[in-house]
C-alpha cells in the first residue's frame, strides 16, 4: 500500500503543475481499495500543494521568458490573470484547486510575488477541500 500512497503523491504533484494529470482518479481508486481517507487526503493535499509551488517558483523567475515560443502561457493570459489577481487579491488562491485556471493562478501568484507562507496556507486549504469532497462523494456513492 506504501507504493500506492507514493503514487497518489506523485499524481497529485503532477496534477498541480502545468502537466495535464488527474489525481482525483487515483484518490478515488485508493479509497475504493480501502485506503485510509484521512491519510489519503493529507498525502494528496501535500503533493498537490507542492506541485503548485513549482508553478509559483516559475512565476517568480520565468516571467522574463514570456516572449519565447516555448513559454507555456500567452502574454494575454498572463496580463488577464494578473489583472484578475490584482482585483481579487491573495484570497483568490483558495480557488487554485480549480481544474481550469487554477494552475495559471498559482503561476500568477509567483509573478505577483505573493509570500510563500500565505501561498501555502491558502492553496493548501483549497486543495484539501477538493480532496475532502472526493472522500465525501466516495462515501456518499459507496
Amino acid at each position: 500500500m506504501l507504493a500506492s500512497y507514493f503514487g497518489l503523491f506523485i499524481s497529485a504533484f503532477l496534477a498541480a503543475t502545468i502537466l495535464p494529470f488527474y489525481s482525483e482518479v487515483v484518490l478515488f481508486a485508493l479509497l475504493r481499495a480501502g485506503g485510509d481517507p484521512l491519510l489519503l487526503v493529507i498525502i494528496a493535499t501535500l503533493g498537490n500543494t507542492l506541485g503548485a509551488v513549482v508553478n509559483w517558483v516559475m512565476g517568480l523567475y520565468l516571467l522574463h521568458f514570456q516572449d519565447r515560443r516555448w513559454f507555456y502561457f500567452k502574454k494575454e493570459q498572463v496580463a488577464r490573470a494578473q489583472q484578475w489577481y490584482g482585483r481579487y487579491g491573495y484570497w483568490s488562491l483558495l480557488l487554485a484547486w480549480l481544474p481550469v485556471g487554477g494552475d495559471a493562478l498559482t503561476f500568477i501568484a509567483g509573478t505577483m510575488k505573493v509570500r510563500l507562507s500565505v501561498f501555502l496556507v491558502l492553496v493548501g486549504l483549497g486543495k484539501a477541500g477538493r480532496y475532502m469532497s472526493i472522500v465525501y462523494l466516495n462515501n456518499w456513492f459507496g
